[in-house]
């Protein structure tokens, strides 16, 4: 029974490979205009992942069943798209960059993908413009999720999409649709995501950078990826009004997606008003920015408060939306602020929106769930409600939730024990699953802002590897397929 329907998964499957394919044709065509040198790379990547394609199309064609995808069909569409998919999209960094291994190679195209933005590439000045382009377009394509870009076209193959929306978005309202049919929600998001990345472009070019600059730094900004063409970062350009606008598009990439759509489509900034998730994370990140700033100013790290406000402002909200940009080596500042950046980066975004973490949404429900039980314990007869925008959360969405919380708990421990296990440093090896697992980029002491994860070693990097995948499916997604009932009838 259940062969079937591996089949019906793998033949949308080779569907995801054409598109990934045919986003590999942007990167090839900039650099046949840019003459770059690395059109070949792009040229053989292209068609290695096209023949790839069509030898899973070709094999289960005939042996489709039902194509309308299921609950287990999702699950296993995303879990294979996101951790197949960046092995098509390294190609290009294989053919291209010298003595690089297969191993960086898939962790450069994992982190593009999953918008994690951690490198192990330096000398990013140097490389041709159409390999920085595609790991910041890879940022771009991630931040929404691959799978939603391909729900967007697999009905029109025959391959409904419903199960693998479901089981890539992000939070724990999944079954919210903002239209009726899902393929018409996913347009949607991207048509929103598409719109708010232009907006970014020309106010990023307006502000100063290049146009190839803008795109790509565009790019990573709404994908909260952090990718850059600079090894210096964002602070290549050293511009407060560039700063400005790049904190801009960074909290509006942290909010809910489904947000901006109904206020785009309904011409109301109502969806705002009244989505309490946003509130609280804009609330959060004004006030975190300052008091990192005023902390900055008391410890004399700047000498007057708006310089440590400057910086305070892109930094924080850079770490604490999962993006990872950095205007300086903040690994070098008094230890509380940048620990305390990152444990902003475990939970600030929005569900819906292109962060990592637990997302706002689930502290908030935690929070008020933690508040009810301390109200019971002083009055035992108490039934306690848990609302937030309006609606009732019942008890199997805050259990699915505590033991989201649990199993996100339980991976950060495993996988820090593997890495000092393997020989890092407790802040290295911490930091670095933290970085990883909630899409930041960078941590702190060996794999800060002015290094990269070069310095870890083979085993190192697939354990950070494993830690993004299982960040970006928010664990469950992926997990559950190595599950024995999974493969059960």
């Amino acid at each position: 029974m259940y062969m079937v329907r591996l089949n019906t998964v793998m033949h949308a499957f080779s569907f995801v490979i054409v598109v990934i394919a045919g986003v590999l044709v942007i990167p090839w065509l900039v650099s046949i205009g840019a003459d770059d040198g690395a059109s070949d790379s792009f040229f053989k990547a292209i068609g290695l992942t096209l023949m790839f394609g069509y030898i899973f199309w070709r094999m289960t064609c005939k042996r489709v069943g039902d194509p309308e995808l299921q609950v287990r069909d999702g699950f296993l569409l995303a879990a294979l798209t996101w951790t197949v998919a960046p092995a098509f999209a390294s190609l290009p960094l294989l053919f291209q960059i010298p003595g690089l291994s297969i191993t960086d190679a898939y962790f450069e195209s994992v982190s593009g993908l999953t918008t994690c933005g951690a490198t192990v590439l330096s000398d990013l000045d140097k490389l041709p413009l159409s390999i920085n382009f595609w790991r910041c377009l890879m940022n771009w394509v991630g931040g929404m999720g691959v799978v939603v870009l391909s729900v967007a076209i697999l009905p029109l193959l025959g391959v409904g999409g419903s199960q693998a929306f479901k089981a890539e978005t992000p939070g724990p309202m999944k079954n919210e649709k903002l239209t009726p049919r899902i393929a018409q929600t996913a347009k949607g998001l991207w048509g929103v995501y598409g719109l708010i990345t232009s907006a970014n472009i020309l106010a990023f070019w307006w502000g100063g950078m290049s146009f190839a600059d803008a795109v790509m730094h565009a790019f990573s900004t709404m994908g909260l990826g952090g990718f850059s063409s600079h090894d210096t970062s964002f602070g290549h350009f050293n511009s407060p009004l560039l700063e400005a606008i790049a904190v801009f598009f960074m909290m509006l990439a942290g909010i809910n997606f489904s947000t901006h759509f109904l206020a785009l489509t309904r011409r109301t900034i109502n969806p705002y008003r009244v989505d309490r998730e946003a509130h609280a994370f804009w609330l959060l990140m004004i006030g975190s920015v300052l008091l990192v700033a005023y902390y900055l100013w008391r410890e004399n790290t700047y000498s007057d408060f708006l310089t440590a406000l400057r910086f305070a402002s892109f930094n924080v909200v850079s770490i604490a939306t999962t993006t990872g940009f950095a205007t300086t080596d903040y690994n070098l500042w008094p230890v509380f602020a940048p620990v305390f950046m990152l444990f902003l980066c475990c939970f600030a975004t929005a569900a819906g929106s292109t962060g990592g973490g637990i997302k706002m949404v689930r502290a908030q429900l935690l929070l008020k769930q933690s508040y009810g039980e301390l109200r019971r314990l002083i009055h035992p007869r108490l039934q306690v409600v848990i609302k937030l925008n309006g609606r009732t959360f019942g008890t199997s969405v805050l259990y699915s939730i505590l033991a989201f919380v649990f199993l996100y708990s339980a991976t950060i421990i495993v996988c820090t024990m593997m890495m000092l296990f393997s020989g890092a440093d407790v802040v290295t090896g911490f930091t670095a699953i933290i970085a990883c697992i909630n899409s930041t980029g960078p941590g702190l002491n060996l794999v800060g802002p002015a290094t990269t994860f070069a310095v870890l070693n083979d085993f190192q990097i697939w354990v950070c590897s494993a830690a993004m995948l299982l960040g970006r499916l928010e664990l469950f997604t992926l997990i559950v397929v190595f599950s024995p009932d999974f493969w059960r009838r």
